[in-house]
């Protein structure tokens, strides 16, 4: 009996042995690199248990503006400092003298450091060159002047440029192939639609290895860890401007626009100079307050904005004519008009925008043709994707950025309703335009009626600043856009808006550019304190004689009573001309 105990415990004792010997051959050599369900790699976590590192650079690509200057970063000279050296006389006096500050202050965040960091902490002390220079030539181990990438809290087009992070199941789902751990993929803007170029391959670090109780394992040597191929990280040239795009950033937050935004585009070839959304990323919490939303990309009911659409249909299909008079006295019901501006030709009609008008001409054109206001719309680029789009490498069909597409009727029934309509012709019921392409609409107009794609970026670049793959302007066939005479009767109609002295821009006459453009009051229907909110646009180009920029401007739910952006308008404006005529002097009573 006492043989068979001994025989069963020695099986038992066997068998649990061999489980764990086998349990051991897995961990070790059978799945090490790949082990259980998560796909662990043993070894990489080994070592990164036993090592301390300082990311300098997490080999993202990047975005340069249109000058080739760093958009989206700046790159400065910090003090990297590592834990051993509160073990050392490390001349921290010397290293004090040089920065300018108290060797206690330095002493002690090196005392206080568990792993590598950065003098100043999350108020980085940035070096000057001279700076940088002077302190690596004392050759002190663990005390390192080195260039480093930094992120602003509210970086310039944070919106536009987007943000990135690490998600697993977009990761996954963009890219199967490829593994997922400790990389970062493109979440929004372009750096989403530009995330295959961006992608990171290696960080550039400080690495030095540790004991169990955090201290050097291999003395005090430490590994500088970079990039190897001079071609990676890729960047991304983009059309901004990084002067007006700063300008522009700056105005909305004096104007205290808070929600809304403004965008500029240069009308020869269709580039975004500028675009800005707010409110502002929060950098903590990206996706909270509709931070990450571009309100420049988003559609939104555009008001009087709109009656650029029924004017140019107006015109193209022959159904008015000067002799033509309208009674501006009345609303669009029939009732007296709250602005009782009498009665109006066409030409005085759109300058001061009169809803009666408009009103009377939608229905005109919807008994003609119950498409033809959809139609005009498309002619002037916006119902439709107006971004640059074409074959990149393998990528087909490419699109730079993504944006709403605008909307007329939301559905069939809404077009044979008589009161819908008129309420279509004035930009209300169910229009939704995005300020892109009302910007796009504008440039068209200014051209003459040529369309073209809007583009972003021009190139992408390898990382010692050759060529990978440029983007050329990209004209759009005839046959979608509206004619020349069209046009030409638009920028006029667009002009008197400004010249006209009882105009909705007349405001605007005395800039040092000559401005054409339209103006907008959209009721949204929302009510905040028992005052119903507004989208106030302004929407124009200029100099009108030589048209170079078109410029849209947005504040989204204000009272009528407050939120206007002319001023907002005319100090960018204003700006604009004297960044280009430094020089020259102009007065104007539009402040």
């Amino acid at each position: 009996m006492l043989q068979k105990r001994i025989l069963f415990i020695a099986i038992i004792n066997f068998m649990l042995i061999a489980g764990l010997l086998g349990r051991l051959m897995q961990i070790q050599l059978f799945q090490a690199e790949n082990f259980s369900g998560y796909h662990v790699n043993l070894i990489k976590e080994s070592v990164r248990q036993r090592t301390q590192e300082l990311i300098l650079d997490d080999g993202r690509g990047q975005f340069l503006d249109r000058n080739g200057e760093p958009l989206s970063y700046e790159e400065k000279s910090v003090l990297v400092l590592f834990p051993f050296i509160k073990n050392m006389d490390w001349k921290s006096t010397e290293v004090a003298k040089v920065l300018g500050i108290s060797h206690r202050d330095l002493e002690y965040e090196v005392q206080a450091a568990k792993e590598p960091i950065i003098a100043g902490g999350k108020k980085a002390l940035f070096l000057t060159e001279k700076q940088a220079e002077e302190i690596n030539q004392l050759n002190i181990p663990g005390v390192f002047a080195v260039k480093k990438k930094i992120f602003p809290e509210h970086s310039p087009a944070g919106q536009f440029l987007g943000i990135y992070g690490e998600n697993e199941e977009t990761f996954k789902k963009r890219y199967p192939d490829k593994d997922w751990r400790n990389r970062t993929v493109g979440l929004s803007g372009l750096e989403e639609t530009f995330d295959e170029f961006l992608l990171s391959e290696h960080e550039t670090k400080f690495v030095y290895h540790v004991d169990g109780v955090g201290n050097p394992l291999f003395g005090i040597d430490v590994k500088y860890a970079g990039q190897a191929n001079p071609f990676y990280p890729l960047q991304v040239k983009t059309t901004i401007d990084q002067s007006l795009q700063r300008m522009i950033e700056s105005l909305l937050d004096e104007h205290g626009i808070k929600k809304g935004g403004a965008v500029l585009l240069d009308v020869k070839t269709n580039d975004i100079l500028a675009v800005a959304s707010r409110p502002h990323i929060n950098s903590r919490n990206p996706y909270f307050d509709e931070g990450t939303k571009n309100m420049i990309f988003k559609q939104h009911i555009p008001g009087s904005v709109f009656k650029t659409v029924v004017a140019a249909a107006a015109i193209e299909e022959g159904i008015v004519s000067r002799k033509d008079q309208f009674r501006c006295d009345l609303d669009i019901r029939g009732n007296p008009a709250e602005r009782d501006l009498g009665q109006l030709n066409f030409e005085d009609s759109f300058a001061r925008s009169c809803n009666r008008t408009f009103a009377e001409l939608a229905g005109v054109l919807m008994e003609k043709d119950p498409m033809i206001l959809e139609n005009y719309a498309r002619k002037l680029g916006l119902l439709e994707s107006i971004a640059w789009k074409g074959d990149v490498f393998h990528l087909g069909d490419f699109s730079q950025f993504e944006h709403d597409s605008g909307r007329v009727f939301a559905d069939n029934e809404s077009r044979k309703d008589r009161n819908f309509i008129a309420q279509t012709g004035i930009g209300q019921q169910e229009v939704r335009l995005a300020p892109i392409s009302v910007a796009n609409m504008l440039a068209a107009i200014a051209r003459g009626g040529k369309k073209m794609s809007v583009r972003a970026v021009s190139e992408v670049q390898y990382g010692n600043g050759t060529v990978m793959t440029s983007f050329e302007e990209q004209k759009k066939a005839d046959g979608e856009q509206i004619s020349p005479y069209a046009a030409i009767k638009m920028q006029q109609l667009l002009r008197k808006v400004v010249s006209d002295p009882e105009g909705t821009g007349s405001i605007f006459n005395d800039l040092p550019y000559e401005v054409a453009g339209k103006s907008g009051t959209a009721e949204t229907a929302v009510m905040h304190e028992e005052k119903q909110l507004h989208h106030k646009w302004f929407a124009g180009y200029f100099p009108f004689d030589d048209p170079q920029y078109v410029l849209v401007v947005l504040n989204m739910d204000v009272p009528i009573d407050q939120g206007g952006v002319n001023i907002l308008f005319a100090d960018i404006v204003r700006s604009i001309f004297e960044r280009n005529h430094p020089n020259e002097e102009h007065t104007d009573s539009t402040g």
